[in-house]
C-alpha cells in the first residue's frame, strides 16, 4: 500500500492479471527443459514484474487471478467472472471502491526486465491523461493501461490491443523493460539482452548448470 496519496501528485493501484499454473504462459514451453522448469521459469518472470512493481513509488499492487475460480493463494483479488477483460474490469471497480482517489492501471505480469523507475516514470507521465496506455515493443499490443481517479478502466487486451486501447487513451512512450514482454523463447532473449531480474536469472542459470538447451543462451 502506498505510505500516503499526498507522498506524490497521485498514487496508483496497479493491478497484475495472471493465470493459474501450469496452464498460463504456454508458447514460452520452448524456454524450458520440461513442465516443471516451465512453471518455475514463468513463476520467476512474475516474481520479478511484481517485486519491480512493488518497488516503484506510490504503487500498491493486487494480483487479480483471472479465469481460474476458486485460486486464492495469490491473490488480494479473485474474478467471478470468466475472461480477461471481464476480470479485470471487475477487479478496477473493486480496486476504485477500495481505494477511492488513487489511479488505476493495468501491468502485464511477464515483463523480466521492468525496473521501478520505468514503472514510476511512465504513471508519472499517465498521471497527466484520464486514459493512457504503453504499447509492446512490437507495437501492437499493450503492456500498461491506466486510469485517472473517476475514469472509467476499460481493458481491450488480447490481440491487436493496442489500436482499441488508442481509441480512448494516449499512448505514453516507455522504457524498453516496460515493453518487454514475453510470451515466447524469441522474447525471452529480447528481455536478456535488456537486463532480466533475479528470480528469472537463477531459474536461467539452473538450466544452463544442468545443461538444458534452453534457446536463451
Amino acid at each position: 500500500m502506498p505510505a500516503s496519496v499526498s507522498a506524490r501528485s497521485l498514487a496508483w493501484v496497479v493491478l497484475v492479471p495472471m493465470r493459474a499454473l501450469p496452464g498460463a504462459k504456454s508458447r514460452l514451453i520452448d524456454a524450458a527443459d520440461d513442465a516443471l522448469g516451465h512453471v518455475r521459469l514463468v513463476a520467476a518472470i512474475r516474481s520479478d514484474t511484481l517485486a519491480a512493481a512493488s518497488a516503484a513509488a506510490g504503487v500498491a499492487v493486487v494480483v487479480p487471478v483471472v479465469d481460474a475460480p476458486g485460486v486464492t493463494e495469490l491473490a488480494s483479488f479473485v474474478q467471478a467472472q470468466p475472461g480477461l477483460n471481464g476480470g479485470l474490469a471487475e477487479a478496477a471497480r473493486w480496486a476504485a471502491q477500495r481505494w477511492p482517489g488513487y489511479g488505476l492501471a493495468v501491468l502485464v505480469g511477464d515483463l523480466p526486465a521492468l525496473r521501478p523507475q520505468d514503472l514510476g516514470a511512465a504513471l508519472a507521465a499517465a498521471a497527466e491523461q484520464p486514459h493512457a496506455f504503453v504499447a509492446d515493443a512490437p507495437g501492437t499490443g499493450t503492456t500498461l493501461l491506466t486510469a485517472a481517479p473517476g475514469a472509467l478502466l476499460n481493458p481491450e487486451f488480447g490481440p491487436g490491443s493496442a489500436a482499441r486501447h488508442a481509441r480512448a487513451g494516449v499512448h505514453l512512450p516507455a522504457a524498453a523493460g516496460l515493453r518487454a514482454d514475453v510470451d515466447t523463447a524469441e522474447d525471452l532473449r529480447a528481455a536478456l539482452r535488456l537486463g532480466v531480474g533475479p528470480a528469472t536469472a537463477a531459474v536461467l542459470r539452473q538450466q544452463r548448470s544442468r545443461g538444458v538447451r534452453s534457446g536463451t543462451a
